[in-house]
């Protein structure tokens, strides 16, 4: 059996929003033709990389 390689992606980050909030971010990503989890990755990194040059 090969072993797995590690993953870029092999962190996780649980966090607790209204299911009205979430629908409606999901399907805008939707609209959009992107992934809810592909726009929280990019706010995360632009909110860190802002975040370090100050």
């Amino acid at each position: 059996m090969p072993d797995k390689k590690k993953s870029k992606k092999d962190g996780q980050l649980m966090i607790r929003i209204s299911l009205e909030e979430r629908d409606r971010f999901v399907r805008l990503c939707e609209e959009l033709d992107t992934s809810a989890a592909r726009e929280i990755r990019r706010f995360i990194r632009e909110f860190v990389e802002k975040q370090e040059k100050n």
